[in-house]
């Protein structure tokens, strides 16, 4: 069959045909229910959460699940994420001070002891809710950060929704992926082998998607004998959400110098594999090795685990002062801790961002696409 013919079928024009175009005698009265003819009413649902109040180069979603990951997803809404969901599998491991317009309870179920086939059947089950539920609450969104604690049946069992988000994500023609946070246990925790091989599961399951690995071992090194050990957590899971807020948050802003823009931010997170995130705060930019000493520490203060051969693409954010923009000597030494940087990914982004007021040079490193390439 031509396809002249398949267009005639289907109604379609031929290209000797002209569609009229032309609304000259159109009365919009003859609709009855048209007010004005080519506006549309935009529809939300009563129980749609608010607009993200945090400043964004993206418009994200967080979604906690489980108890690990539900904590963390609320560090994101306390910072002003109010597009954030808390899916469990038992209301009693909810995190304390959440309005229940973000959480989803999965029905007929109250946990799934630390069994993860069992959690992954259990939401395969409940798919619809929770599809039917992130619909209603979410809206457009074009990026959804999973939060998810590895260990735990729940969480580990996160990734059997993976297809729920994608599916979420192309009917609101979202432009972006689904990324996953997943903290690993710390070393104590791993001699319990039912939770290693929980966490090895999980770490598993989203390997091959973006990711962040967060490594609770070295998170509470980072933060001993800093808060108590009632703190250790929250103040973990606060740290890392104001030190990822503040990668969406440079992304949106102009800079004199060099700008990092949300186009470069996506082509980062969008790299399938594990993403390393870290920062430091060098208190003498006039260092000759300057490059050395924002990778160095940005890798020893970072909570994720050192990251492991060639990046497919990598960050560099600079926070400086004028004073600093305006030395000769520290631009230049500026520019080789770049090039450092960007001798260890393929496609190295950059930012440069002029503040006053801070007690240093402040540094934000990101390498993505990093392991099982």
């Amino acid at each position: 069959m031509s396809e002249e013919n398949n267009e005639n079928e289907l109604g379609l024009p031929s290209e000797n045909e002209v569609m009229d175009t032309s609304f000259d005698n159109f009365d919009a009265d003859d609709f009855g229910f048209i007010e004005h003819f080519g506006e549309e009413v935009s529809l939300s649902h009563d129980d749609q959460l608010p607009e993200n109040e945090a400043v964004s180069a993206l418009n994200c979603a967080f979604i906690g699940i489980g108890g690990g990951g539900g904590k963390l997803a609320k560090a994101f809404l306390d910072l002003g994420f109010n597009k954030t969901l808390l899916i469990n599998t038992t209301e009693k491991d909810q995190p304390e001070g959440v309005d229940e317009k973000h959480l989803i309870l999965i029905p007929d179920a109250d946990g799934v002891a630390k069994n993860v086939e069992f959690g992954k059947a259990v939401f395969s089950e409940a798919s619809a809710v929770v599809e039917d539920a992130i619909r209603t609450k979410l809206g457009k969104v074009d990026w959804i950060f999973v939060c998810a604690g590895g260990g735990g049946g729940t969480g580990s069992a996160s990734v059997a929704l993976h297809e729920v988000f994608e599916r979420y994500l192309s009917s609101v023609q979202g432009g972006g992926k689904v990324m996953y946070f997943v903290s690993w246990p710390t070393a104590q925790e791993s001699l319990n082998s039912t939770i290693a091989r929980n966490a090895l599961s999980l770490a598993n399951d989203v390997a091959s998607h973006p990711h962040i690995l967060i490594d609770n071992e070295r998170q509470l090194q980072l933060l001993r004998g800093k808060v108590g050990i009632m703190n250790m957590y929250p103040v973990a899971n606060s740290t890392f959400a104001k030190l990822f807020h503040q990668v969406l948050k440079l992304a949106s802003e102009r800079s004199v110098v060099q700008t990092f823009d949300s186009k470069d931010l996506e082509r980062c997170l969008e790299s399938n594999g594990r993403m390393f995130l870290g920062s430091t705060m060098i208190a003498n930019p006039a260092d000759p090795k300057l490059g050395a000493a924002i990778f160095q520490n940005c890798i020893k203060r970072s909570p994720c685990p050192m990251p492991k051969g060639k990046a497919v693409t990598g960050t560099m954010l600079l926070i400086i002062s004028t004073q600093m923009a305006t030395d000769p000597e520290i631009s230049k030494h500026l520019d080789a801790a770049v090039s450092y940087v960007g001798g260890r990914c393929e496609t190295l982004f950059s930012g440069i961002y002029v503040k006053d007021n801070i007690p240093g040079l402040i540094a934000v490193l990101s390498m993505n696409g990093i392991d099982g390439r």
